[in-house]
């Protein structure tokens, strides 16, 4: 069986350090808005391999031999792009190699010292450390990132949401783009999501789920877990 643990990550901003041990077979990774920098020992070679897993769409099925390991550090929306040097929509749906993104010999160094860590915990705090370092030198985060964040989970129309934020409607699409992957809607349908599992997973029935979690009734609810997440509700609460 898969083992996957996550901690909150001394970086702030709402970014999270997870761990997973591979089971039999491979994982479903749900969309939610984030981008991952991963390491991950299952590739060829002594370093195991750094890549970037961008937003995504639907679910990504992670391959793993069983027992292998991955550490990743999961940036809350908006923030993978300033760490990463590139728009979100650059890596939508897509896993590309670290050093695709940052030059060569700085990714070998860090995969080296990861990999001479041993320990998921020295992992993950080696990543930390690199996306720290980039945050520094970094542009601040877009400032109206959070308000459309905070508007989508509301179940705002993307018209109020630009007034809201002083915004036309295009502009707004395109800076959700550069900075989560996708437009407003797709970010409100896939953050609804993950309210939806919350909820679900402390038992509460589906019609209940359905409403607290803005659905317009449960079939609505099992068109879109289907449609995002690729099979039914009831089957993803049954998943290790």
């Amino acid at each position: 069986m898969s083992e996957y643990r996550e901690r909150r990550a001394l970086i702030g901003h709402g970014a999270v350090v997870w761990t997973r041990t591979a089971g039999t077979g491979p994982q479903r990774v749900l969309p939610d808005g984030c981008t991952d920098l991963i390491w991950s020992e299952a590739a060829p070679g002594p370093d195991g391999e750094l890549l970037v897993a961008g937003p995504d769409t639907h679910a990504h099925l992670a391959p793993g031999a069983p027992g292998t390991r991955a550490v990743g550090l999961r940036f809350a929306p908006g923030t993978g792009p300033v760490v990463l040097g590139v728009p979100a929509h650059e890596l939508r749906d897509l896993r590309v190699p670290l050093a695709a993104l940052w030059p060569g010999a700085e990714v070998r160094r860090l995969a080296e010292r990861i990999a001479t860590g041993q320990t998921a915990t020295a992992a993950g705090r080696l990543l930390e450390e690199a996306a720290f370092g980039r945050l520094r030198t970094a542009e601040p985060p877009d400032p109206v990132l959070a308000a459309i964040v905070a508007g989508v989970s509301r179940g705002s129309g993307v018209a109020g949401i630009a007034a809201a934020v002083g915004l036309g409607e295009r502009q707004l699409h395109r800076r959700s783009l550069a900075a989560f992957g996708y437009g407003p809607k797709t970010l409100g349908r896939v953050l609804r999501l993950n309210r939806a599992l919350d909820l679900a997973r402390t038992g509460l029935p589906f019609a209940e789920v359905a409403a607290t979690a803005g659905y317009a009734d449960q079939a609505h609810l099992a068109r879109d877990v289907r449609a995002l997440a690729g099979v039914p509700l009831g089957r993803l609460l049954r998943a290790p």
